[in-house]
This record gives structure tokens, sequence and C-alpha cells, in this order.
């Protein structure tokens, strides 16, 4: 006898697994074009003030700084921003302030090398502003995505607008 027992239903992740694996993914996928954002966006902001007279030249070895290298730069710390946005989805009860309390004090202290640099005053405030275009970007962006991927809670008592 030919028996049709098999229901043809595979089990699959659990629906829980799921939906995180997505939050997970589309913080990623913002995440990145965010990073392409700030790319850019410092990019341009450095071939502008080299366009107005900013050398960026570093004394250390008196080597300018290529404009190729604030996009590298830029891009490698996004990423690791967004892998402490993903982290802190995954393992916080209140990622969205973690993070921008993270983020913010990473900026912070990512302003004290330009200013040990010993590089002239127009390359030093160039650089302390292309500092702060890609976290205008990144950090806002990110905190929007983790506050849209945990449903509008911050894990606070505090009230969201």
């Amino acid at each position: 006898m030919n028996s049709m027992n098999d229901t043809g239903v595979v089990a699959g992740p659990a629906s829980g697994q799921t939906s995180h694996t997505h939050r997970l993914r589309g913080l990623a996928v913002t995440g990145f074009l965010a990073t392409l954002a700030a790319m850019v966006a410092t990019t341009l902001a450095a071939a502008l003030a080299q366009a107005v007279g900013v050398d960026f030249e570093v004394p250390d070895g008196g080597e300018t700084i290529p404009l190729p290298g604030f996009a590298v730069v830029t891009g490698f710390f996004s990423v690791v921003g967004i892998v402490i946005a993903v982290a802190l989805l995954r393992w916080s009860a209140r990622p969205v302030e973690r993070f921008v309390w993270t983020a913010v004090s990473l900026t912070a202290i990512s302003l004290v090398p330009p200013l040990l640099s010993g590089a002239n005053t127009a390359t030093t405030i160039a650089l302390l502003g292309l500092h702060l275009v890609p976290a205008a970007v990144m950090i806002p962006t990110l905190a929007r995505s983790l506050r849209i991927r945990t449903g509008g809670h911050t894990g606070s008592s505090a009230v969201s607008t």
C-alpha cells in the first residue's frame, strides 16, 4: 500500500527568529546605505575644503591626506558603528539610548587626534568638521532605524515623539 502521510511541510525557523533576523538585516542594510551617503558627504566636504585652500597636510611625515582616504576612513568607522548598533539591537534592552550615548561619546573622542596632530589651523578645523559630517549622517539614521526595529520603544519610561 502507498500511504500519503507526509504533509509536505518543512519545519523552518521559529517565527520570532525570522522576525529577529529581518530586524538585524534591515538595520544592516539601512546602515550600509547611510555609510555610502556618509562617505560621499565627507569626501565632498573634504574636496570643498581643499578647493578653498585647506592643504590637509599632517606634520607627522609631512604627507597630505588624499581625498580617497577620507572615504575609506569614513567607511571603516561607519561600519564599526553599524556593528555596534546591530550588537545593541541584539543584546541590549535599550538599544537606541545605548547606541546614541556610545556613538556621541566615540565621536567626541574622535575629535582629539586632529587637535593633537600639529596641523595648521585650517586643516585642524576642517578635520574636526569632517569628523562631524559622517556622525551627522550615521547617528540619526542608525538611531531612527533602531527605534523602528524596537517598535519605537527605547526601554525607558520616557514618551517618545
